[in-house]
């Protein structure tokens, strides 16, 4: 499996990531009008502990994510 430095790397490059694209995002969405719905409840995980989890299941040994999830994770 993977190592906490991995985990630890991989969200960072995640982070940095996610923040670049959320900027480039915001620029964007100026330009255009979104008439779709969204939610405004906030999520419990950010988007790059998001990605760290799909990251780490695509690394380690599982076949599917949800005993990803329930015995690694969680």
């Amino acid at each position: 499996m993977i190592t906490t430095d991995k985990i630890i790397e991989i969200y960072c490059i995640a982070n940095g990531f996610l923040k670049e694209y959320e900027f480039e995002i915001q620029n964007r969405t100026a330009l255009t009008t979104n008439e779709l719905k969204t939610r405004n409840r906030a999520s419990q995980l950010s988007h790059s502990e998001i990605m760290t989890i799909l990251v780490g299941f695509h690394y380690g040994i599982f076949c599917n994510f949800k005993h990803y999830y329930l015995f690694y994770i969680k």
